[in-house]
């Protein structure tokens, strides 16, 4: 297998030591890179020292990402910032790549339609990187939803809240993507995982109302917070949803609730934990303390693979990718405009 990877920071390099670990010696390395860095990093994001990036991952670099593609991908994995996205993914495709595609899949809705049909004309398949898809306790709420055990769903609010000069500790938190609106950082974009999850437990709201902006005394460029309250239809029913986002909460909170009129479902995801009441008695509790992180990766990793055998299809598609985009941008303008937004 011949992989290109168009970015090699934090994420490439996972997805790197990941794909390596499955494909083994048979797999080849190239990188198109244009700030060429040679932090080598580990799991955990501390930077490795005395590594040099190229050695240790046998990686051959280009400067030219039309001559990378010359080199003849595969698999291309887009690992730049979002605001590149694009521009990438449509060379990769256009010279028959498969792809995956950091989320968010980028920092607009422009061409994301047209990838996904040159993908479909190209035979080959794009795969959002959504990696809390495969976490066991999305895949359980999953099933307790669709067993609809918890009767009328009335009620969901979901919480992310994290330090973002912590995020990388090797770098400056004031040139991360995440920081910078020229890159399509802001908290609502990066945080994009909770909407992802949310979609594919109600698919898209009929409207939200964002509220928020840049609160704290954070150095960047963009939104640190926003509380949205978002409308989903549920069973031919309006539902209440509250997502809240926030770049500054230590220790970091991750979680939410899901309250029906016979049950509801609490999940943590900093204690990795569910709990599930009927009637207000618990009936299920689900832990997996030593449930490493990594392993979300390997199997967005492996499902991708699978994907490009033609043995699965895309659990996050570019399609899906862009209904989370729409999602976001709804956010986005609603803050900007301080009004509801239909979608």
């Amino acid at each position: 297998m011949k992989a290109l990877f168009i970015g090699l920071g934090g994420i490439g390099q996972r997805h790197l030591r990941n794909l390596r670990s499955i494909v083994g010696e048979d797999l080849q390395v190239a990188a198109y890179r244009t700030r060429r860095q040679q932090i080598v990093l580990t799991d955990q994001l501390q930077v490795s020292e005395n590594e040099s990036l190229e050695e240790k991952y046998g990686v051959t670099s280009f400067a030219d990402l039309d001559e990378a593609l010359a080199w003849g991908p595969d698999a291309a994995f887009i690992c730049n910032p979002s605001s590149l996205h694009m521009a990438c993914a449509m060379k990769a495709a256009e010279a028959g790549c498969h792809l995956l595609i950091e989320k968010p899949l980028s920092h607009d809705l422009e061409g994301t339609e047209e990838l996904a049909l040159l993908l479909e004309a190209k035979g080959k398949i794009g795969l959002v990187a959504y990696q809390l898809r495969f976490h066991p306790l999305i895949k359980s709420v999953q099933e307790i939803l669709k067993n609809k055990v918890l009767g009328r769903i009335i009620s969901v609010s979901a919480e992310v809240g994290e330090y973002l000069p912590g995020w990388h500790p090797y770098e400056d938190y004031r040139q991360m993507y995440a920081s910078r609106s020229d890159q399509g950082g802001g908290v609502i974009l990066s945080q994009i995982h909770e909407m992802d999850y949310l979609y594919s437990f109600f698919g898209v709201p009929k409207r939200l109302f964002a509220v928020g902006g840049h609160l704290s005394s954070l150095e960047i460029d963009v939104e640190d917070t926003a509380s949205i309250l978002m409308e989903f239809s549920v069973d031919g029913r309006d539902i209440p949803v509250h997502l809240h986002q926030d770049y500054v909460q230590r220790p970091p909170s991750r979680g939410f609730r899901i309250i029906g009129d016979e049950g509801k479902v609490e999940v943590d995801f900093r204690a990795l934990t569910l709990k599930q009441y009927q009637a207000g008695e618990l009936v299920r509790s689900e832990a997996h303390p030593d449930f490493p992180r990594n392993q979300l990766f390997l199997d967005e990793m492996n499902h991708f693979l699978a994907c490009t055998r033609e043995e699965e299809k895309p659990l996050v598609s570019v399609r899906d990718g862009a209904q989370s985009l729409r999602m976001a941008f709804a956010a986005k303008e609603s803050l900007r405009i301080r009004q509801p937004v239909q979608l």
